[in-house]
């Protein structure tokens, strides 16, 4: 995949400057929904919910990760990634230039999905594949690659040998928490011993995350780091609680998901851990040899 010049005066226009310092250029950042600000004169941080005019300026409204709303005028005095930046309004869609997908990869004007592949990409869960989806969605359905959740994997030799790799049906598996010695770790040993072909047509890929909401950068929902849970509680209603969200019931769970997902706009909100395994497996699922 395709990851992402100005001009130069050597003399410049104005005679005095020689004996001045130059006046620093702040780098301009569209106000993108999702992303992750924080307004230098007031400390707060925010995740951008729009951008609107009101009394004929332009302002970006900020939510904060209990909920809460401000509005700040469009122009410098904000941080973003800890860089100081001019925030300006998002660029209109059908706007001149290349356009990149939220993968980075430069978009094929006019492409239309290709027909499913025997290949297949398998993730443990929902959580999983939908976050693969906002994120690589426009590339797998040009490739013709499904996604599939496998909510869990304790017996993902099995599931594997289910699917029935072989030439032209190439299988991927992205597993969680995928470390020495952990039971993820020992489900991937057991797809090597248990899968006929598994060496040629399978490969299982993980990231060290105990949860693949841990894959989003924690700075998208204005945290540092994400938190700790003590082992023997639940991992995910343990997070919402320190992040002051609901966490009581599936419901909230389900909630809390969806407003970690809505802050995820382009690949530049996931940690590289994770984005390095996911194109790991699309290049590996259609490699020129998958269809063969």
């Amino acid at each position: 995949m395709n990851r992402p010049p100005g001009g130069y005066d050597r003399y410049g226009t104005d005679v005095l400057a020689a004996g001045r310092p130059k006046k620093r250029e702040l780098p301009e950042v569209a106000a993108e929904t999702g992303l992750v600000v924080e307004d230098v004169e007031t400390g707060w941080v925010g995740a951008v919910v729009r951008v609107e005019k009101s009394g004929g300026l332009h302002v970006v409204v900020l939510e904060d990760r209990r909920g809460k709303t401000r509005t700040f005028e469009l122009g410098p005095g904000f941080w973003v990634d800890g860089v100081p930046v001019r925030l300006v309004p998002p660029v209109a869609a059908g706007a001149a230039g290349p356009v990149r997908t939220a993968s980075g990869s430069y978009a094929v004007a006019g492409a239309r999905a290709r027909v499913a592949r025997a290949s297949r990409i398998l993730v443990e869960g929902l959580h999983d594949a939908e976050l693969v989806e906002k994120v690589w969605g426009a590339d797998l359905r040009v490739e013709g690659v499904v996604v599939q959740p496998l909510h869990g994997v304790d017996d993902l030799a099995a599931a594997v040998r289910e699917f029935g790799p072989g030439p032209g049906r190439r299988i991927g598996v992205l597993v969680d928490h995928l470390v020495s010695g952990s039971k993820e770790w020992h489900e991937a040993v057991a797809v090597a011993q248990r899968v006929p072909g598994a060496a040629a047509h399978v490969l299982v890929v993980g990231h060290p995350y105990v949860d693949v909401w841990q894959g989003v950068r924690p700075a998208r929902l204005g945290l540092a780091e994400w938190p700790v849970i003590p082992k023997g509680r639940p991992w995910k209603e343990g997070v919402l609680a320190e992040l002051g969200w609901p966490h009581a019931t599936q419901a909230d769970v389900a909630r809390g998901w969806k407003r970690i997902l809505g802050s995820v706009t382009s690949y530049a909100d996931l940690e590289p851990a994770l984005l390095g395994r996911v194109e790991e497996l699309i290049d590996f699922v259609t490699g020129d040899s998958a269809d063969r």
